[in-house]
Formats: C-alpha cells, structure tokens, sequence
C-alpha cells in the first residue's frame, strides 16, 4: 500500500463517511485502500472466508456516482465493511464456517444484508467464524483458525473472530457479527475493540443462519463506540419478515453516542462477575480501575447481586444445544450444500448420515447430540425445561438490578486471549470463556464490550461490559462514549494505537 492508503485504512467509519459525503476522498479509493490491506496482511491473519473485490468496488462505484449526481448519501455510505459468514448473500458464498454448506450461494439476501447494501456500505467480503457459531475461540472453522491481530499464535475470541480480527488489523473499519453467547462480545474484547449485542429481537434474524433461534442476535463491530452506534442504527428496526422483531423505534443510539457526561448515572457493579475464581488479575486490575473512573466521572457506582447469574453457563449449554440439534436438522443432504454417498445405490438415510458425519465438526456434533439428549423423552423436563426455569430466574436478577441502576458492569471475558490449540482439548475450559457473556443472551438484555485497558502480564487488550435493560440500547452508548473519551485519555491514544504492527 502506498502511503496515503496506509493512513485510509486506520480512519474511522464516521470519518471515512463525512470525507465521502463532502467528495474530499471517493468511495472507491477507500475500497481500494482496505481491499490492498487485506491482500497485504490476510496471509496472517485469516480473518476472511471470501473477499469480494469486484462486487466492493462496483458498490464504491455506485456510491460515488450518487454523490456526483446530487444525490443524498447515507451516514455510512461509501464505508467499507467486513460481514460475519452466518448471513444470507445473494452474490457471494455462506458456509457458516462450516464444510456442509462449503461453495454455497443463498438465492437471497438476509434482511441485515439488504439494510447494508441500502445504506451504501461497502461489503469486503465474508469473515471466518466457529462453525454455526459454536465456539468461542474461531478454531473451530473448517477453514482454519484466525490469528488475534495483537499476536497472532493467540485467538481472536469466538465465534466471531473474523470480524473483530478484521477490523484489529485494520482491514476493515466497520464489521458485523452475531452474538448467541458472547459471539460478539468475547471477540470484541480479545481484540481491543467494540462489540454490541443489540435487544434481543432489535435486528432482524431473517436470513440468519440459525444456531440457537432464541439467543441469536446480529449486531455491529467497531473500532469507537459512534462507529458501533452509526451501524447500530443501519440494520435495527422492525423486519415483518422475522416474527421475533421488535415493532418499536430503535432507541436514539447515535444520540447517545454523542454524549459528553454521565453524572448521576446509576451503575451496578455485578458482584458474581466481577472476580473470582479463573479470572487473571490483569482482568480484574484494569476493570476495577475503569469502575473507578467511572466514579471519578460522576456515575453512582454501586455492587449488585445477581445470584442466579452463577447457573447461567450450565443453562444456556442446554438451551442452546437443544435448539440447534433442531435447526441443524435441516442440513439432510437432499436440498443444498455437502452430498456425500450419493452413488445411486445407498438410500436417502444413509446418504443423509455420510453427509453429516463428513459435513460437521467435532464441537458441532457434540453441541447436537448433547441437545438431542438433552430434549429426549424421560429428560426433557429435568434438563431443557430446567433450564429454561433458570432462564426465567436471571431475568429476574437483570429487572430487580435495573430497578436499582441505570446500567450495570462487569468483565467481558475473565481471560485476555489464551494462545491457539490451547483449550481446543477440553471443552469445559473454553465455555468458561463464556462465563460473563452468557447470562445477557437469556434474558434478552442488550450490552457493549469495550476495551478499557491492557493486561500487564501480556500486553493485550481486556474488555469491560455495559449491560442495559430490552430497548434502552441507548443507554450503552451514553456511558460507554463517555468512557471511551476518559480511557484514551489516560492510555495516551486509542487502544489498538498500542497493536504490534503486522
């Protein structure tokens, strides 16, 4: 890359599109900068399934002729963007991370998608991600792990890892990721960057591949916290054709994000969350210190109990897994994606069961054999029904907390990012990952990790969450642009300032 595209790449989505609108730079010469940047550093990182160079430019191309034309430009038209491969694209491959659906081209766009292309964003491509979702590392792809841009022999967080990777190593400024567990989140903080799980039902699931379809939720990956809200507000709003959209206005996110104070603001320190037993003290230091300023910047801080919060992890891996040895169900081999065994010879159900034993990797058959198990007759109420009675009790723990606090705070993941291959052998350790994620995606909550600092043992970057009640989205962005404002302040510079250069 020359020079001038060197310094594209690290612009920021609201930057890049203010300079687009006022035709100090044309959309394609930003596409061309992120498209040479992952040409450049992609070898390494990984963090691409497909790049669509042809179909970036000819989007970059369309922008900049509304613009000659007096046309209106969107807030992020002209924006390159890096798009999690779980969401249906009509013009590039879907694999879900996966091999059953390896070469697979939707014959539509997922609601989400279409939003995008409306908004005048620029699609890179598809981003690499733990297969259906299922893993909170991305070494669970068939197509290979992704590098953590900070060092790459460590994960980018899961099942997302893609996307954030992409946007660490600067390929892009603006990606998208889905957050069933903490898919959004964990990323997000492994990497130094902002990740948001919307509301639950605030961004249509219409051509989202489902994993697990009452946890699912799409929503923005970002560098700063306008960037996420700008995208935020681009693909939420009610979609007829998901019957779990929310019919209500997406929350002043964009707003919010232009806050410059939060005194007064009530914040709850989650007490089963914050420390304990596997959290790395580099954690807790750099999260307590960012409580702290949140004090020092007027917000109330108190602790909250939330004491179901500690069956959480144990629920969900039963919710999830049930549902998805359900919506996996239709992966038969008969309509679209692998055929292994088809020989003329051998009948529907075996063709069936060669294609899914080749097909699906290890995590995803476990995940749908323990949901099969666990929804099975003589089980079902003492396994997925009790879980969903757990469900039911940490939503009560977030409405008691809220009726005390405005928003409420913990660390995103009790780890920084532990190197590659290290956990891959023992499942339990890497769903512990999940452990401050988890309890958000049951109740439907909507929150934000962001980074607030870097590890002193390692290095890298920790991330801090900020949890709001359903469709007070707005909330995050309030306190976490103030929070934002105050930490790259003390650390000199914005985090990822701090990233090894690739």
């Amino acid at each position: 890359m020359n020079g001038n595209a060197a310094e594209i790449v690290r612009w920021s989505a609201a930057r890049i599109a203010a300079a687009v609108r006022a035709g100090d730079i044309g959309a394609v010469e930003v596409a061309r900068a992120h498209l040479a940047r992952i040409e450049a550093v992609d070898e390494k990182v990984r963090a691409f399934l497909h790049v669509d160079a042809e179909g970036a430019l000819a989007q970059a191309r369309a922008v900049d002729a509304r613009r000659a034309a007096g046309g209106r430009l969107g807030p992020l038209a002209g924006v390159p963007l890096a798009l999690k491969d779980v969401f249906a694209t009509r013009d590039m491959p879907t694999t879900c991370g996966s091999r059953v659906l390896q070469g697979w081209v939707p014959p539509y766009d997922a609601t989400l998608t279409r939003r995008l292309r409306e908004a005048g964003v620029v699609i890179l491509g598809k981003t690499n991600m733990d297969e259906f979702a299922m893993g909170s590392s991305t070494e669970n792809s068939a197509y290979g792990p992704t590098g953590n841009p900070w060092d790459l022999s460590r994960i980018p967080g899961g099942s997302g890892g893609g996307s954030a990777a992409a946007l660490a190593a600067f390929q892009a400024p603006l990606a998208i990721g889905t957050d069933t567990g903490g898919s959004i989140r964990l990323p997000a903080a492994l990497t130094g960057t902002v990740g948001v799980k919307p509301t639950y039902g605030a961004v249509s699931r219409y051509g989202l591949v489902a994993y697990s379809s009452s946890l699912d939720q799409g929503g923005p990956c970002a560098r700063t916290v306008l960037d996420a809200a700008l995208l935020h507000e681009a693909i939420a709003g009610h979609d007829p054709l998901d019957s779990t959209s929310i019919d209500a206005p997406v929350p002043p996110v964009v707003e919010a994000a232009g806050a410059e104070e939060i005194r007064g603001v009530r914040v709850g320190v989650v007490k089963e969350l914050a420390a304990g037993e596997g959290y790395q003290a580099g954690v807790e230091r750099r999260f307590g210190e960012a409580v702290e300023l949140l004090t020092a910047l007027g917000a109330e801080v108190v602790e909250v109990s939330c004491p179901s919060f500690d069956d959480a992890l144990a629920a969900y891996y039963l919710i999830a897994p049930s549902e998805a040895s359900s919506n996996l169900a239709r992966f038969d081999a008969m309509r679209y994606g692998l055929r292994v065994g088809d020989d003329g010879v051998r009948s529907a159900d075996e063709v069936m069961a060669l294609t899914r034993q080749a097909g699906f990797g290890a995590e995803v058959k476990r995940r749908i054999m323990l949901g099969t198990y666990a929804l099975s007759s003589g089980y079902y109420d003492a396994y997925y029904g009790s879980a969903q009675k757990v469900r039911t009790l940490i939503a009560r723990d977030f409405d008691a907390a809220f009726a005390r606090v405005d928003v409420l705070v913990s660390p995103t993941t009790p780890t920084t990012a532990f190197p590659l291959g290290e956990r891959v052998d023992d499942p339990v350790a890497m769903y512990l990952a999940d452990l401050c994620t988890i309890p958000a995606n049951l109740a439907g909550n909507a929150v934000m990790s962001l980074p607030c600092g870097l590890a002193p043992e390692d290095g890298l970057p920790v991330g801090m969450q900020i949890f709001a009640p359903p469709m007070a989205d707005d909330r995050l962005y309030r306190v976490g642009a103030v929070l934002e404002r105050a930490l790259n302040e003390r650390w000199g510079r914005p985090l990822l300032d701090h990233a090894a250069q690739l």
